[in-house]
């Protein structure tokens, strides 16, 4: 047994902790579904645990979870898609381990079991924390509160982050509410500070998006490259029942980076009573990125509250994280494929 807890072991960015003990992991995860596991995939998803055990451990009182953070962030790098990044399980995240458990040819538990930590610490063995150095560009804004409402955000010049640490969560997949208990101090920092955050993907998908799938009753969207290959698997806000989104296939027809958001109340029976124009930003209703489609006020999107996606309604269109849909729209070209299931 170790001399002293893995916890108390200072951190350094891309350290491989060694000499972890079962014994160890097994007092660390209580939620593992251990008897299903073998030894062989306790130990390998010990290891992949093993970057965490210098994160305090406040960070994961109640319902956060040392595991499920693992698990989401080594999803969020092989593009099975949690969402926000919280510690915190759920439908998303049971979703993402759905997906990724299919298509190694497990059986779609949706659990976060040593089974599962065991193939994704296999997939990708680097730490899922790392120390960050902040940049000019992290904590420039211009920042400051939003007016709630689209007749309101239609007077403001841009729709931008409201704070740094809205700016920063983004940056890394994560919730802003986990970055700070991370980083106490996000709110006073200045460029050339470091901080600890997650280790998300950090290159773009590999091949050209051929064929996506929008699939509402999964709350899903899947990009496929042209020789059938699953590429990336995203959470997504798809129509509602007052407001389905359409069924069919249909076309990419266009991409906006920083899209404007125009509003117009004819033939619908929700919003505002005249025309409305909301200036670019993240905080946009449609978010950062336009997906365009060959349907008529139909898109991929965007969002101003990343925390919703696959929890709520959408007016018809498929909304995702704006990380998700801006990864998504550097895949597609004009002509790519939209299948709703």
């Amino acid at each position: 047994m170790l001399s002293r807890s893995l916890r108390q072991l200072p951190f350094h960015a891309g350290t491989q902790f060694a000499g972890a003990t079962l014994a160890l992991f097994l007092m660390t995860a209580p939620s593992y579904a251990q008897a299903q596991s073998t030894p062989q995939q306790a130990t390998t998803a010990a290891q992949a645990s093993e970057s965490l055990a210098s994160v305090p451990d406040h960070v994961f009182l109640k319902k956060r979870s040392r595991e499920v953070f693992a698990a989401q962030v080594m999803l969020d790098r092989l593009r099975f898609s949690p969402g926000v990044i919280d510690g915190y399980g759920g439908g998303n995240t049971a979703r993402a381990i759905k997906a990724y458990q299919r298509a190694k040819g497990m059986a779609p538990t949706g659990r976060v079991d040593a089974a599962l930590l065991a193939a994704l610490h296999g997939a990708g063995a680097e730490p899922v924390v790392k120390r960050y150095t902040l940049i000019d560009a992290d904590l420039a804004g211009p920042f400051g509160d939003l007016p709630e409402g689209m007749e309101a955000l239609s007077k403001v010049e841009a729709t931008h982050y409201e704070s740094a640490a809205e700016t920063i969560a983004e940056k890394f997949h994560m919730s802003q509410e986990l970055l700070r208990v991370l980083n106490p101090d996000i709110d006073r920092a200045e460029p050339g500070n470091t901080i600890t955050v997650a280790a998300t993907r950090a290159v773009p998908i590999e091949a050209t998006v051929a064929r996506i799938e929008v699939d509402g009753p999964a709350a899903a969207l899947r990009a496929y490259a042209v020789d059938g290959r699953l590429l990336a698997a995203y959470p997504a806000t798809v129509g509602s029942g007052d407001f389905p989104s359409p069924s069919g296939k249909m076309e990419v027809r266009a991409i906006a980076a920083a899209p404007v958001y125009y509003f117009s109340p004819e033939g619908r029976s929700w919003g505002p009573d005249k025309r409305l124009t909301i200036a670019a930003g993240p905080n946009n209703p449609v978010g950062s990125t336009w997906i365009d489609l060959t349907k008529e006020g139909y898109g991929i999107h965007g969002t101003p509250d990343p925390r919703l996606i696959g929890k709520t309604a959408s007016h018809g269109c498929v909304r995702l994280t704006n990380w998700d849909a801006q990864e998504l729209a550097k895949a597609v070209t004009k002509g790519t494929t939209v299948e709703f299931l």
